[in-house]
Order: C-alpha cells, then sequence, then structure tokens
C-alpha cells in the first residue's frame, strides 16, 4: 500500500526526504542515546550518503539532529555553523561498512559521546523520511523511530521482561512491540521497547533503579 506521505514525503527542510529528512531523524535517534546533545560526534557515511551526501545536505542534518532540530527546522541550513559555536565537535568519514548481509546505501554510523557516556548507532534511511535503526552499541536491533522507544541493556537475568513491563503497565503505557537480543546467554541483553504513550522520565528512572539494568535511555519519536 502507498501512503499520502510516500507520494509526498514529510514536512521538512530540503533537498531530499532520504538524505535530508531521514539523515536528521538518525541524528535524533543517536542524539537520544546519550541523553542530549552529544559533546563529539564521528559521523561514517555509506554507499549514497557518502558518494552524494554532501550536496543534499545530508552532513547538515545529521548534525542538526544530534543537536536536536527537526526535519522542519530552518536551522539545519546553518547546522554546521551553529554546532561549532555551541561545542559540538564533529568529524564526518566516507566508509564502506562491512557486514554479513546487504546494506541499504543510505546507510550512517554515528558514534557519539556526551560525559562519560558513548554510544555507536547505525541506521539506515529508506525514503520518505523514513528510518530504520539497525545495530546499537554491537547489538542487532530494527526499530524505525515510528513509536517512542526504550532502549536499555540489563543481566540476563530471569523475571527482567516481566518487571520491566509491570513498570510500564503501572503508568498506563501500553508496550507496542518488544524485541530482546543477548550475545550469549547470560551475558547482557539489549532491549528495545516501542510504547503507545509517551514514557516520562520518572519511568526511565524506575527503570534504571532496577539492579540488574545497566543503561536505560528513552528515545522521542522521530516520525511526524
Amino acid at each position: 500500500m502507498v501512503s499520502l506521505l510516500d507520494i509526498i514525503g514529510p514536512v521538512m527542510v530540503g533537498p531530499s526526504s532520504s538524505h535530508t529528512a531521514g539523515a536528521c531523524r538518525l541524528g535524533l535517534l543517536a542524539r537520544g542515546l546519550v541523553g542530549g546533545t552529544p559533546d563529539r560526534a564521528l559521523v561514517e557515511l555509506h554507499g549514497s550518503f557518502a558518494r552524494t551526501g554532501e550536496g543534499h545536505g545530508t552532513d547538515k542534518a545529521i548534525v542538526g539532529g544530534l543537536m536536536g532540530f527537526r526535519p522542519d527546522d530552518e536551522r539545519i541550513r546553518t547546522a554546521l555553523e551553529i554546532a561549532e559555536r555551541e561545542g559540538l565537535a564533529y568529524r564526518f568519514e566516507k566508509t564502506s561498512l562491512d557486514d554479513e548481509h546487504e546494506i541499504h546505501p543510505n546507510t550512517v554510523r554515528l558514534t557519539v559521546e556526551r560525559g562519560d557516556r558513548r554510544s555507536v548507532m547505525q541506521g539506515s534511511s529508506l525514503g520518505a523520511g523514513r528510518v530504520l535503526v539497525s545495530e546499537i552499541d554491537g547489538f542487532p536491533v530494527e526499530f524505525t523511530g515510528n513509536h517512542d522507544t526504550i532502549v536499555l541493556v540489563a543481566e540476563d537475568v530471569k523475571g527482567s521482561i516481566a518487571r520491566i513491563a509491570s513498570i510500564l503497565s503501572d503508568r498506563s503505557i501500553n508496550i507496542a512491540t518488544l524485541r530482546l537480543s543477548r550475545q550469549h546467554r547470560g551475558g547482557d541483553a539489549f532491549m528495545v521497547i516501542e510504547v503507545d504513550d509517551p514514557p516520562t522520565e520518572a519511568v526511565r528512572d524506575e527503570i534504571r533503579a532496577l539492579p540488574w539494568v545497566k543503561w536505560a535511555f528513552r528515545l522521542d519519536k522521530v516520525s511526524a
């Protein structure tokens, strides 16, 4: 089924929905993984992003997203200059990402640091402003930013999913999807929880306080 968004594209600062709006949304999601605008960012551009991204404003859009600008924010046009004034140290590299699976041509790997928090996120812009995040901190994931999302790393202990689900239920937050991946039994587990209702910082803090949770962040919905 073709949606109206697929035909006319998102509300955005141009010129390209895939290279600009999608790139901005990937920056916004990476920003959430360190709890705000990073101090430093390494932006590794792959495929079409690497070949034509600069001409389409991909560099400005990603940096704008890292600073919290939405795709329709006029400040994206001068995002690089704003970042330099506000102390966001960014660096771009063109790369060919190695993966056992085929990688979408509009893909970026973002390494972001804020204080003592560091995270690495890989994601792709699929067109019409849509995005897909495929990896966070070495864990395979799959989410689109179409929902408010909680991401966390926890020890792989029995009952952890039920306890977290109970916290959300007690706050009348409905789970849309929940995905868990782990590198091995008894090791760390990475959980992605997409929810229908925006979680507050208090909900995030209650999840963080669980003794087996190592870190947790909430990512605001980035779709229109």
